[in-house]
């Protein structure tokens, strides 16, 4: 699952919740709510870093004055969360029989793939 963008202060752990974007030649820095994908030259800031923002002497700050929300979950969240509950509420293999233990020996293991995983049955 991909995790929530990060504000872009150094050390900050806090999730993202303004975009930052400087306006050169109007010497302007604008806060506003988080962008929907992250854009080169643009900065993510959580809610404290966005409200205590200051610019250079001689530059304006244009900030959002409403209330910054955490983005809603994307599709791509979803998808991946009900692919992580399907995978979890398989059933788990049942224990070989006592037929199967005696296949087994005379047998080498063999091993199955699951998506990027690899089975190995435990060797008795």
């Amino acid at each position: 699952m991909r995790s929530p963008r990060r504000c872009s202060r150094n050390g900050c752990p806090r999730q993202a919740v303004a975009t930052l974007t400087y306006v050169y030649n109007e010497s302007t820095a604008v806060v506003g709510p988080l962008a929907a994908f992250a854009e080169p030259h643009t900065y993510d800031l959580c809610e404290p870093h966005a409200r205590s923002l200051t610019a250079p002497r001689g530059w304006e700050v244009v900030r959002h004055e409403g209330e910054f929300e955490p983005p809603p979950p994307t599709t791509d969240d979803l998808v991946a969360l009900a692919e992580a509950v399907r995978e979890a509420a398989r059933p788990a293999p049942r224990p070989p029989s006592e037929d199967q233990n005696q296949n087994a020996q005379s047998t080498p293991p063999s091993t199955s793939r699951r998506g990027h995983l690899r089975v190995i049955p435990p060797t008795h």
